[in-house]
């Protein structure tokens, strides 16, 4: 019985300690017109998807860490196979409970694409992905915490077209990190400055040094030159198409049609001046004329009037 007794007790005493935990204490002296402090709420819930499929290269793979790195909201996932269509990286993005999603498409190892998709109603952006420098490459001064929330820069240029307007709202909801995500840090230390420059994207990072502006930057570099722009997530309409935009392997063609035409003009040159030399007149040496028999005189006063006549 007194085994018994002592039990009830002590539960008598861990509820008393219980309830005393729960009640919230008051503040002495409080202003009337002081508004109630409200614990912050994660409300926006953006998550970006960042994969790759099978092809792509070692620096394209250092390149997709960095920006995970940028991103605290954002979460990674296996390779995916080339056979298979990508639609299908809709239903990933669902099983992840993302409604973002950056593809890392690489081709031959050295070409790659990069995929901007609002999941799964659209629209979608295909980019081509030009002079890659990761962080580790450049080896920069800069430096910011991870899983601080950048500043988001953006070029005057991205007002003056639709489809600009268009790439700098989807840059927002995938670059800018929500406010009390749950693994960003609550200041500001970076800058994502995003420039337009010969109807291409060009991406920089830079880390807030001063308060009066003095920047350094961090890396990665690269260069987005987009191509399309769809309605739906990896299909649909095609919305804007890039009337300037070259394939690589068009360009690596060129180059090499370039190198080709040079060899054929050097080929050509030397010809022309091997049938020139052999239509030019046969000259003598002056100095065998000179000491053969006869007046040396004469003969130099001869050579050198011949030689005002040739030229």
């Amino acid at each position: 019985m007194a085994k018994k007794n002592l039990k009830r007790k002590q539960k008598a005493q861990i509820e008393v300690v219980k309830e005393d935990e729960s009640k919230v204490i008051l503040p002495l002296v409080r202003r009337s017109d002081e508004p109630v402090t409200k614990k912050a709420k994660w409300i926006n819930r953006e998550r970006v998807l960042v994969f790759g499929t099978r092809g792509i290269s070692f620096q394209h793979r250092h390149l997709m860490k960095d920006i995970i790195k940028l991103l605290p909201h954002a979460k990674s996932a296996n390779k995916m196979e080339r056979k298979e269509n990508l639609f299908v990286v809709n239903e990933m993005c669902k099983m992840s409970h993302c409604n973002k999603c950056i593809l890392f498409d690489g081709r031959l190892q050295r070409d790659l694409y990069m995929w901007f998709s609002n999941s799964p109603d659209g629209p979608s952006i295909k980019f081509n992905v030009e002079s890659i420098f990761t962080s580790a490459e450049l080896k920069l001064t800069g430096n910011c915490l991870k899983g601080s929330r950048p500043l988001l820069s953006f070029d005057n240029s991205f007002d003056e077209h639709p489809q600009y307007s268009l790439l700098r709202e989807m840059f927002v909801q995938i670059f800018g990190v929500p406010d009390h995500h749950p693994k960003s840090q609550p200041f500001v230390d970076n800058v994502l400055n995003f420039s337009v420059l010969d109807n291409r994207i060009w991406f920089r990072n830079y880390q807030i040094l001063d308060e009066n502006g003095a920047i350094a930057e961090i890396g990665p570099r690269f260069v987005l030159q987009p191509i399309r722009i769809f309605k739906g997530s990896f299909c649909g309409e095609t919305l804007w198409e890039n009337p300037f935009y070259v394939t690589p392997a068009k360009t690596r063609r060129l180059l090499k049609d370039n190198k080709k035409d040079k060899y054929t003009n050097n080929k050509i040159q030397r010809k022309a001046k091997k049938t020139k030399e052999l239509l030019a007149p046969f000259r003598v040496k002056p100095e065998i004329e000179i000491f053969r028999d006869g007046n040396v005189k004469e003969k130099a006063k001869y050579l050198i009037n011949k030689n005002k006549k040739a030229f």
